[in-house]
């Protein structure tokens, strides 16, 4: 904050620029005045807070300067220095727009009083200015999210402070809606790259294109969003790829943003922002840099969004073994590919990220023992979203692999539930008893009889159990042909994979499937 001293009395004026450390009261010193006619000539380029001025001078005097100042900053704090003989005149002053009046006797703890009251009364109204310019932001923001999100169609008072603002912005080019001549568009961008500081990032991109284009703008948490007057070689795609440009190099960031089409109306607008929300949903899809358009995502239809029986065998194999390295490859794999995929959509990949969670509490309720505590898996169940979509399928699918393995640890014959897990897992192959004691690293005759200590029933009576449990829950629950339904759980002869189905059900398949559920 600026003070400047105007005084014709050289020992006066050198007297208060030196007694007085106006440094440490927060205030700059400018180069004292010598009159009126010269402060008047200074203030309109040195533009000080405070004068702190003489009354009598040789010329204009202190009250006239006063008058003159307040045309030209009507901020400015004005204190006079009066004597005796001018005490009257000076409180008239006050009425004139001067802050306060002091005796030239004053002592230097009165003078920095009244420099501090001024310094303070500035300091009001910057706060006071500062919470009215927050409360016109807030409302200008408001004002634009509705047009965006609903139009405001039927608020013609709404409609009009908006435009009244986009004119001051250069948004709009003519006053009126009769002119033919209006056209806008909106743009959603976000900027990447900074390993910190990102909410900074995404300002200072904010103020550049706001620098730089004939725009409003409206910060989101991830994004801004910024509606441009629509004009060929500044805001057309051409220029404003060269905008986004400027923003990526003088930043050293990574910008993506999202176009939406002309609009030539409050409508279109709201038109606008939709499509180019839309496209702004395949960031990541379409890379993490560039601008991009409705044209740009037309011919997606969407990728798969269910993961192969193959691919479940896979994400079941990795989880037993318990190996983190492998499941963040496999995940990191997978889910590169489906976002890669030229036909991939928001939806689709979604869908298939999802299915990636199921597969593996799929595997975990298959594997997990009656001992074992599931109360908390609904709580991994859902995707956060907030970060990259196979950081969050890793998160999940591990979290799913060290209950089954936190689990396994507390119990004394660890392995014979591994190997449960291990068949459940296996009941399309064949899988001999010493095959499952070498993948425990059990000796077979030993793992036979805890096997059927533990189970209740040999491992030849489980296993077959097992794929008959299988086998009608599929007759139960598809229209798979009973060939398809043997090959599944683990029988190439068909008419052996009846007997034993009407063995354990009392019905062959098609009898169950036509009886239904018993």
């Amino acid at each position: 904050m600026r003070i400047l001293i105007v005084d014709d009395e050289v020992i006066i004026r050198t007297g208060l620029c030196t007694v007085i450390d106006w440094k440490e009261l927060g205030l700059e010193l400018l180069p004292a005045a010598s009159s009126a006619e010269e402060a008047l000539e200074r203030i309109p380029q040195e533009k000080p807070h405070i004068v702190l001025t003489d009354i009598r001078m040789s010329g204009m005097d202190g009250i006239e300067l006063a008058r003159e100042i307040k045309l030209i900053l009507p901020d400015t704090e004005i204190v006079i220095l009066t004597g005796y003989d001018d005490f009257n005149y000076a409180q008239q002053a006050l009425r004139g727009g001067v802050t306060d009046y002091l005796l030239k006797t004053s002592r230097p703890e009165e003078i920095i009083k009244a420099a501090l009251k001024a310094k303070q009364n500035i300091m009001d109204k910057w706060e006071s200015m500062k919470q009215d310019n927050r409360r016109q932001a807030a409302l200008r923001s408001q004002l634009l999210e509705r047009a965006l999100n609903r139009g405001l169609h039927d608020d013609d008072e709404a409609r009009a402070q908006l435009h009244q603002w986009f004119l001051k912005n250069g948004v709009d080019v003519a006053a009126t809606e009769e002119s033919a001549g209006i056209a806008r568009q909106v743009l959603l961008v976000s900027c990447s790259g900074w390993v910190t500081f990102a909410d900074l990032l995404q300002g200072a991109a904010e103020n550049m294109l706001y620098e730089l284009l004939p725009c409003v703008t409206l910060m989101n948490k991830d994004h801004f969003v910024l509606v441009a007057r629509y004009e060929v070689g500044l805001t057309d795609a051409a220029g404003l790829r060269k905008a986004l440009q400027r923003v990526t190099e003088t930043l050293k960031c990574a910008v993506f943003a999202a176009l939406g089409p002309v609009a030539h109306d409050d409508e279109g607008l709201h038109e606008s922002y939709r499509a180019a929300k839309e496209v702004f949903a395949y960031q990541g899809l379409l890379g993490s840099t560039g601008l991009y358009t409705p044209q740009d995502i037309r011919d997606r239809s969407g990728s798969r969004t269910v993961c192969t029986e193959k691919e479940e065998s896979e994400l079941a194999a990795i989880l037993m073994n318990d190996n983190a390295t492998d499941l963040r490859h496999w995940v990191n794999h997978k889910v590169r590919a489906q976002l890669e995929d030229a036909t991939a959509t928001p939806l689709s990949v979604q869908g298939y990220i999802q299915s990636l969670v199921v597969a593996g509490h799929r595997w975990l309720e298959r594997a997990s023992t009656a001992e074992q505590d599931l109360s908390a898996l609904s709580a991994l169940s859902k995707l956060e979203g907030e970060g990259r979509p196979e950081e969050e399928v890793f998160k999940v699918l591990s979290a799913l692999m060290n209950i089954f393995h936190q689990g396994l640890d507390q119990n004394k014959y660890a392995y014979i539930h591994k190997a449960i897990a291990y068949i459940r897992d296996n009941l399309h192959q064949p899988i001999s008893l010493q095959q499952v004691a070498g993948f425990v690293h059990i000796n077979p005759n030993h793992f036979s009889e805890v096997f059927k200590r533990e189970t209740g029933c040999t491992y030849i009576e489980f296993v077959t159990r097992e794929r008959m449990k299988l086998a009608t829950d599929i007759v139960k629950s598809t229209q798979m042909k009973v060939s398809d339904i043997a090959r599944r759980v683990g029988y190439e002869d068909i008419k052996y994979f009846t007997q034993q189905f009407k063995k354990h059900t009392g019905r062959t398949p098609s009898e169950f499937r036509q009886g239904g559920k018993d």
